[in-house]
């Protein structure tokens, strides 16, 4: 199995989103190193206007690279608050550093429950998506 960065103190979706929480409930979300990696050299993001409601699953944007275009789904419910600007940019930000310059939006979150996983749970997931 090729080796993926996969950050204990974050939780992740089985959509290969990561889910940092801050201390007002404000959810930084972004894409996992495994699905940079299968995806290769990201070359366009397309995110969400500030203020869009989202539930768990809902489609917030694109990510295109030079092998595919995937949507991106919101892996927790609540309303953008803030995307990265720095990805019209330099949609490569996501190659390069995909837990820090290459997070996606900022979303207030509803505590509403969600399924997402842990560092060790998710590692699993994508080990057993490689056999």
């Amino acid at each position: 199995m090729a080796e993926y960065e996969i950050p204990k103190d974050l939780v992740y979706s089985k959509d290969d989103e990561w889910v940092r929480t801050d201390s007002e409930n404000r959810l930084t979300v972004g894409v996992t190193d495994f699905a940079q990696q299968q995806l290769g050299d990201i070359v366009f993001v397309e995110l969400p206007e500030i203020g869009l409601e989202l539930n768990v699953g809902d489609t917030f944007g694109v990510i295109e690279s030079v092998k595919a275009v995937s949507d991106l789904f919101s892996p927790v419910a609540g309303t953008i608050v803030e995307v990265n600007a720095l990805l019209e940019e330099r949609p490569e930000a996501v190659n390069a550093d995909c837990y820090g310059d290459g997070w996606m939006v900022i979303i207030q979150g509803k505590n509403e429950e969600s399924d997402l996983l842990t560092s060790a749970e998710y590692r699993k997931h994508i080990e057993s998506r490689e056999d």
